[in-house]
């Protein structure tokens, strides 16, 4: 898919410079580039067209997949777990972590924005709790705003504008360096919506099957 970057405290840089984080760095560029349109249509079909109404879905499921390919630890806990610890479950989790780069996958509500940029700097600092894992760079995956219109995401979704708008007032609280990334709308096709009894689903519509372009730009 095609991208947008925001570097916050020079993250850019050190991923493209620095030799511990090129070659995890080249792996996420890389999974970024195969998930082609061909394949979102596809896995969507196959999996998700009698369930969801959205990409949203379908896009996760790609990148989970591929990161998970290439050794990348998927649902990975920031902090030591034990039988007692009331911080398990999800909310203490990442999306996916290898080495030194922390990820999330953001495509949840706005009201969400700042725990999810939040989490990379809990893996990345030290804190009173033991930690699990000890990161080094954040890395946070987002629709654009034209991805979240093409891929009929939800209104409420936070979008890779909205996380922008967000850096400024937590510069403090964001301590560590971190690459946002907003995935970009596809290049063939859009998301459709269907009514089928009481539920929304989504409907793949090649571009070039609609006259009026005008409303999807």
């Amino acid at each position: 898919m095609n991208y947008l970057m925001h570097s916050h405290r020079n993250a850019l840089t050190i991923l493209e410079n620095d030799n511990n984080f090129i070659e995890t760095w080249t792996e996420i560029q890389l999974v970024l580039k195969n998930i082609t349109d061909e394949r979102l249509i596809k896995l969507f079909n196959e999996r998700f067209s009698k369930k969801n109404k959205s990409l949203s879905t379908t896009i996760n499921q790609l990148l989970k997949n591929d990161f998970k390919e290439l050794g990348w630890e998927t649902e990975s806990p920031i902090f030591q777990e034990s039988q007692n610890n009331k911080r398990r479950g999800n909310y203490w989790r990442l999306d996916m972590a290898k080495e030194n780069i922390s990820m999330e996958v953001a495509f949840n509500h706005s009201s969400v924005i700042a725990w999810n940029l939040l989490k990379p700097v809990l893996a990345s600092e030290l804190n009173h709790v033991e930690k699990a894992i000890q990161t080094e760079i954040g890395v946070l995956i987002c629709a654009t705003n034209g991805l979240k219109k093409a891929g009929n995401f939800d209104n409420a979704v936070g979008t890779y504008e909205n996380f922008l708008l967000h850096l400024d007032p937590l510069r403090n609280q964001l301590s560590v360096p971190m690459l946002i990334i907003g995935l970009k709308a596809p290049e063939t096709f859009i998301m459709s919506e269907r009514k089928v009894g009481n539920r929304k689903l989504g409907e793949i519509i090649m571009l070039e099957d609609i006259e009026d372009l005008t409303r999807y730009r």
